[in-house]
């Protein structure tokens, strides 16, 4: 009986593959680091040129360093003496906005309604939903939040040449107390 042919006739070593990568990757790195020796101007092979001497000796340095200069932190901000607080500001009022409702809905395909007529003229509208007690939920369509009273009256006088009655709302935001 003959013997099967041997499949490695000739060949000693790796894959031809790794070889190839291997390579690729030690020329790769050497033109990566030629490039980047070019950009930055250095080139390791020109010979250092030795400078001229200085015309001035070096002073001579001191046996003991100086002291670094000392810092209290009360010291160095302005103003504050040490252990007095800054005197403390009052918290400005809030300030009062104020609403145009414009309506309010049980059913929330008639709020998108009226907040679609409000946008046609030109005025941004948001619907509020809230559960009102022993009536169910409403859909609010408010105009706003304005600060003045003559943003309002315009508003109000546009509104109102269009047939859409609306109500002036008042809010005042509760003042928190900081810790």
């Amino acid at each position: 009986m003959a013997k099967p042919a041997s499949r490695k006739t000739g060949r000693s070593g790796g894959s031809p593959v790794f070889t190839g990568v291997l390579i690729g990757l030690i020329v790769g790195a050497i033109l990566a680091v030629g490039v980047a020796l070019w950009v930055t101007g250095n080139n390791p092979f020109r010979f250092a040129t030795p400078e001229s001497a200085p015309a001035e000796p070096a002073p001579a340095v001191s046996a003991t360093p100086e002291a670094a200069p000392s810092f209290d932190f009360y010291k160095v901000l302005p103003g504050d003496a040490q252990g007095e607080l800054p005197p403390s500001t009052a918290p400005a009022a809030p300030a009062t906005r104020y609403f145009l409702q414009a309506g309010a809905f049980q059913n929330a395909n008639d709020a998108d309604n009226l907040k679609a007529q409000l946008a046609m003229l030109g005025v941004e509208a948001v619907i509020q939903t809230s559960e009102v007690a022993d009536r169910g939920v409403f859909h609010r369509v408010r105009v706003g939040p304005f600060l003045a009273l003559d943003e309002v009256d315009r508003t109000r006088s546009l509104l109102t040449q269009n047939n859409i009655p609306v109500t002036l709302v008042k809010e005042v935001p509760t003042q928190q107390e900081t810790p």
